[in-house]
């Protein structure tokens, strides 16, 4: 099954037409959702890896 240069580039362009893009401010709610669940992600695992530090210098007495 072959298909030519030129019917191919035809049904990209149809198939692009379709795509629906999403608005100015949808993509800035999303792109501020994304940042502030990195940051509360990044925030947890700090908090949790203290806690374990805290909890292994303490186990084996190590650290200052």
């Amino acid at each position: 099954m072959s298909v030519s240069p030129a019917k191919f580039v035809q049904d990209v362009r149809a198939e692009a037409a379709k795509v629906t893009w999403p608005t100015r401010r949808a993509t800035l709610v999303t792109t501020g959702a994304v940042l502030a669940m990195a940051t509360m992600t990044s925030v947890f695992f700090f908090v949790v890896d203290q806690i374990i530090g805290l909890g292994v210098r303490e186990l084996f007495g190590l650290g200052g």
